[in-house]
């Protein structure tokens, strides 16, 4: 959980949909915009966890907005780092696109101006390894290799058991051994690196509270007992795409709103984040996958008849299922489908409820 100080100084905070960096593939994540950094957080079911999943470091970051390469996503913006690490964010709207770039653009025009006026005449900054000149990528490439790679394990950390998992000083020991680093102290610092800008991810208490609570020199841990993996999951799973025809009619209305909420699903009752798109004339509202590429919506429903209500937070509602954040609404349509879905804020809840109550 973020602590009082840092939760007062958010500038910004909202769902992207950031792409992998191994694994190209589109997740949603819920993003923290402070003043030097970027973190993102998963929602396990309907819930925000309290462990950051990745940080992105602001200080001399190069922002790119539209970034227009990706066909099927208008809306990325690039965020390219001090030590040329890309990320690519997608937003949910142009309006909202546009919002986010101007907040990180000016958060990194405060950094730069702050750093021009404390640096002292002729200071050229710390030099350990001159990290702008190592690939990040090509590292965390190699990590992968299956042959000469860091190997996973299982680890045991106070009576939990840990999966697919190494152990701090093992990426030193291997980043010394395959030459990517001449000391320890360099191989520290670019598992710091890889720590800092995403690539690995703390598990188990030892290492959580080390990038939680230290300083950002000593968050990354050379100790066999302090647990990290890779940040992303490479597990491919199978899926069966669905076939489903939609009457270009339906899809042919005025968007009237767009944004990321979290849906129930219908029969493993499981939160996903999804983002809807309400049209009028004719009155629909569709709700796509935003870790596909697919145009086509996940599903949709007519508005006409439909009922829509607030949900109370204070225990769990009838019919929701999990552990989830609050802000919840119903639909139910014409058809008696319920619909149950989870907002952001409060405020967002009830800018939806009404924007559909006009629709109805």
């Amino acid at each position: 959980m973020m602590d009082k100080q840092q939760n007062n100084s958010i500038l910004r905070e909202g769902f992207l949909v950031k792409r992998g960096h191994v694994v190209h593939n589109w997740k949603p994540r819920w993003f923290v915009l402070l003043p030097d950094r970027l973190l993102y957080y998963k929602y396990e079911g309907g819930k925000r966890d309290s462990c950051q999943r990745g940080k992105i470091p602001l200080a001399n970051c190069v922002i790119t907005c539209p970034f227009m390469e990706y066909d099927n996503r208008p809306l990325v913006l690039k965020l390219k780092t001090q030590r040329s690490v890309e990320h690519f964010l997608e937003a949910c709207s142009r309006e909202e696109r546009d919002e986010w770039a101007a907040d990180i653009t000016a958060a990194v025009q405060r950094l730069q101006k702050d750093s021009s006026q404390s640096a002292p005449p002729g200071s050229a900054g710390p030099k350990s390894l001159q990290l702008h000149n190592v690939s990040l990528n090509q590292v965390i490439d190699s990590m992968h290799d299956n042959h000469s790679g860091i190997k996973l394990n299982i680890h045991m950390e106070q009576g939990s058991s840990f999966t697919n998992c190494f152990s701090g000083s093992k990426v030193i020991d291997w980043l010394v051994s395959m030459q990517m680093a001449v000391t320890r102290g360099e191989a520290v610092t670019l598992a710091s690196a890889l720590l800092e800008e995403g690539f690995l991810r703390p598990v188990g208490v030892k290492s959580v509270d080390a990038q939680r609570w230290a300083g950002l020199s000593e968050q990354y841990l050379d100790d066999s007992t302090a647990l990290y993996s890779f940040a992303e999951s490479f597990k491919k799973k199978g899926s069966v795409k669905a076939e489903t025809t939609l009457a270009a009619v339906e899809l042919s209305g005025k968007v009237e709103k767009r944004g990321y909420l979290l849906k129930q699903g219908h029969k493993r009752k499981n939160w996903k984040v999804r983002l809807f798109v309400l049209r009028s004339e004719p009155d629909y509202l569709h709700y796509y996958d935003p870790s596909k590429d697919d145009v086509n919506p996940a599903g949709g429903f007519t508005l006409r008849g439909c009922l829509v209500s607030s949900l109370d937070d204070n225990g769990i509602p009838s019919g929701v299922k999990g552990k989830v954040q609050g802000n919840l609404f119903k639909i139910i349509t014409q058809a008696d489908t319920h619909y149950f879905i989870q907002a952001p804020t409060r405020q967002e809840k009830m800018d939806w409820i009404e924007a559909i109550k006009q629709h109805t």
